[in-house]
């Protein structure tokens, strides 16, 4: 599939992005996609281009871009390794929800801007991390977001007045939620309290659990499953065919 680099102007300074597309003309709805702990790779990279194949035109942010030239990580050890989970978890840390906010509003623009993408609502989804701040981006640019999606995301319900949870009564988006079973960072209370707070905001939403571990449908984590990753790719066709055109 066609892919373009290009940096993208934010209030923080300059984001390296990725624009993946399918063959042909164009213009196909837009998607922004959310990286997990262990940042752009290549991994997440062959994950967009598959999600383009599907129709869409997807944009992969490097969202730790205030920290430079920063070295990748190999998630086969980036938690067994303590120096390596100390650096990655001070990264994770280093994101803040109104970091996560702005940035959306200069990546929807970048979106707005290009030739290969229609409409001006367009679809977010991500993997743990990313999980997460695509559900915070559902609430904090409601305009923005048609449909937004969470795949084995942590931290979708915490005691924090930033939790996402409590931004349900702003989100105009589809929203669908993949937890992974045992998962500590989603449990099925917090389920129970997300599902909740959706439904009395009228959000349209879906909650559930895959029988998969934590990072299931990311190719590069040692949990990853490949019956759960083709679930989600069929859920997300799903959400982003029907919320997206």
């Amino acid at each position: 599939m066609p892919s373009v680099s290009a940096t993208v102007t934010t209030p923080d300074g300059s984001c390296p992005v990725t624009l993946h597309t399918p063959e042909g003309t164009g213009p196909w709805p837009g998607v922004l996609m959310y990286v997990d702990a262990g940042g752009v790779r290549d991994t997440m990279q062959e994950m967009a281009e598959k999600l383009a194949g599907y129709g869409y035109a997807v944009l992969v942010p490097d969202v730790y871009y205030r920290h430079g030239d920063w070295a990748p990580f190999d998630m086969r050890t980036a938690f067994s390794n303590a120096e390596e989970r100390t650096r990655l978890m001070s990264m994770v840390g280093s994101v803040t929800p109104d970091m996560v906010a702005s940035d959306a509003g200069a990546f929807f623009d970048f979106l707005d801007s290009r030739p290969e993408v229609k409409g001006n609502r367009f679809g977010v989804f991500g993997y743990c991390m990313g999980g997460r701040t695509s559900v915070t981006v559902a609430g904090r640019q409601p305009d923005r977001v048609a449909a937004a999606a969470s795949f084995h995301g942590g931290g979708l319900v915490t005691d924090d007045p930033n939790s996402p949870h409590l931004l349900a009564d702003r989100m105009k988006a589809t929203v669908y939620v993949a937890g992974a079973e045992n998962d500590h960072g989603f449990t099925a209370e917090h389920a129970e309290t997300l599902d909740k707070a959706l439904t009395a905001a009228d959000v349209e939403h879906m909650v559930e659990f895959y029988p998969a571990g934590h990072g299931f449908a990311v190719p590069d984590n040692p949990p990853y499953d490949k019956a759960a990753a083709d679930r989600h790719w069929a859920a997300l066709e799903r959400l982003f065919g029907a919320s997206l055109s």
